[in-house]
């Protein structure tokens, strides 16, 4: 195998790599960001889906408990089994919601998986070249 020889000077040789390892982790840091802004984009969805739930929560218990309360009184119901009957009702609907943007949450995967498999392409590269 012919080897191509190279006139730089050991100086010129260490400039240029602190050059392209500067450039390659600046590309590495501009993955990663890239990377972990597309994650947070879909967490935020299911960080919605938990906020908007626990406001209908809140919005149930103030209105809808004292409306249907009042009309399960007029029918018939003791006032404080009216009540219980109600708060059940909002409070499972309300779990629902929240359960499923829990679920959401936890499918997010948060870890740069791209940059990790670049960099250590990177790695074993070097380690290459310099054995």
């Amino acid at each position: 195998m012919d080897q191509t020889r190279d006139d730089r000077s050991l100086g010129e040789l260490f400039g240029d790599l602190t050059r392209s390892l500067s450039t390659l982790i600046r590309q590495e840091l501009e993955l990663a960001r890239t990377e972990m802004t597309a994650r947070a984009g879909r967490l935020s969805q299911g960080a919605g889906m938990v906020g908007v739930g626990g406001a209908l929560l809140y919005a149930a218990v103030l209105g809808a408990m004292a409306v249907v309360t009042l009309g399960l009184v007029e029918l018939g119901l003791a006032a404080w089994l009216a009540a219980l009957v109600v708060t059940i009702v909002v409070a499972v609907l309300g779990g629902l919601l929240v359960a499923s943007g829990r679920g959401e949450l936890k499918k997010a995967d948060l870890v740069p998986r791209r940059t990790i498999e670049t960099v250590r392409e990177d790695a074993d590269w070097a380690k290459e070249r310099f054995q």
